[in-house]
């Protein structure tokens, strides 16, 4: 009786190469900083607690893997498939952009206020566009800065925008927004 066929692992193949090739880049970078970022101590008692062993370890056998995976490839070059695939990859990067565009406006605008345009922005932008699933979104971003602010105590900086706020309401926008 022959398994061969039906123990043969089937995946996608677009996207190998250059994940592959990427790996090997990256790992050649990692260990070309090594002796820069590491150390060799003389006051390390044996060879398994210098510092540098066990980073270099790691990078050794992902340098073989990476090799092992680029040597067994049918293809080695990237096609078509290839790059879509890598586009495919890249679509989270955005939500990336998204976050630090919220990082960087909450000390400006406040937390409250972005919270809530982050929130509804992201529901717009997923596609989810009726009133009731913006008003939820509205409500979540709500829920979040009360939990945070208010029940964990977060303390999270005032925006430059309060600033313009008269003194009553500055030191409540301060203290909860």
């Amino acid at each position: 009786m022959d398994f061969g066929d039906s123990l043969q692992t089937r995946t996608r193949t677009s996207g190998q190469v250059i994940f592959v090739l990427a790996g090997l880049v990256a790992t050649l970078f990692l260990l070309s900083q090594l002796t820069g970022q590491t150390e060799w101590s003389d006051r390390a008692r044996n060879i398994a607690s210098q510092p540098r062993l066990w980073p270099a370890v790691a990078l050794i056998v992902m340098l073989a893997g990476f090799g092992a995976q680029f040597w067994r490839l049918r293809r080695r070059r990237p096609n078509l498939l290839d790059r879509l695939e890598m586009r495919r990859w890249a679509e989270p990067v955005e939500y990336l952009l998204w976050f630090m565009a919220f990082v960087l406006a909450v000390p400006v605008l406040g937390f409250l206020p972005m919270s809530i345009v982050f929130a509804c922005t992201l529901t717009w932008r997923l596609g989810y566009r009726t009133r009731g699933m913006l008003g939820l979104a509205a409500a979540f971003a709500l829920g979040v800065v009360i939990l945070f602010k208010g029940f964990l105590g977060v303390n999270i900086p005032g925006a430059a925008i309060y600033q313009a706020l008269p003194d009553g309401l500055r030191g409540f926008f301060l203290t909860y927004l």
